[in-house]
């Protein structure tokens, strides 16, 4: 039932940009680290950068796991589902990067984004991964559900923010500088962006 791809191309890629939601797994190297499994949406802060790369904008959160591990072991499998249309599941697994605001890749990179304005959203990273396996599998059990539309509270939240209050929300927050497992998260305060 299921296939390997050689790449990110074709169908499969205009299934994964077609899809409102996906979703993040990573794991420290600790047998007994906490695995961390985290959705991701927002229309317009995910990008396919070429046929082996995709990138999505990380935004202000409770905690950096997704950082933390990827600083630790980069590591990382996305994964989109079907919810509409014919069955279908797409995982990509490989190797992911943060790019941090003051990494001279930071524009570039940010230029693949036109579709959203990040500093509503207090972004803090572009998470970059490279595939090393993608394939896909059939999806039958997964329900159909209806997307209506991306839900405005992230952007009202966050569109007040500046750096400096930033980095203090960040500074009060309990994981976000180290993960659940203690590992370095992001990077406070936080550093000024490149553009």
């Amino acid at each position: 039932m299921g296939k390997t791809y050689e790449r990110i191309d074709g169908r499969l890629r205009t299934f994964i940009e077609a899809q409102p939601v996906f979703f993040t797994a990573t794991a420290p190297l600790a047998a007994d680290g906490t695995v961390n499994l985290s959705p991701k949406g927002l229309t317009g802060s995910f990008a396919v950068l070429d046929e082996l790369t995709v990138a999505y904008l990380d935004f202000a959160g409770s905690n950096a796991e997704t950082i933390a591990h990827l600083r630790e072991n980069g590591r990382i499998t996305l994964m989109w589902c079907a919810f509409q249309g014919p069955p279908n599941i797409v995982r990509v697994h490989g190797r992911g990067e943060p790019v941090f605001r003051d990494d001279p890749r930071f524009g570039e990179l940010l230029a693949h984004f036109p579709d959203i304005d990040p500093t509503q959203h207090g972004l803090r990273a572009i998470i970059v991964v490279t595939a090393e396996l993608v394939r896909d599998t059939c999806g039958y059990g997964v329900p159909f559900m209806a997307y209506e539309e991306d839900r405005d509270l992230h952007g009202k939240r966050f569109a007040r923010e500046d750096d400096a209050s930033l980095s203090a929300y960040f500074s009060k927050k309990e994981h976000i500088a180290s993960s659940l497992d203690g590992l370095p998260g992001l990077p406070l305060p936080l550093p000024p962006s490149t553009v």
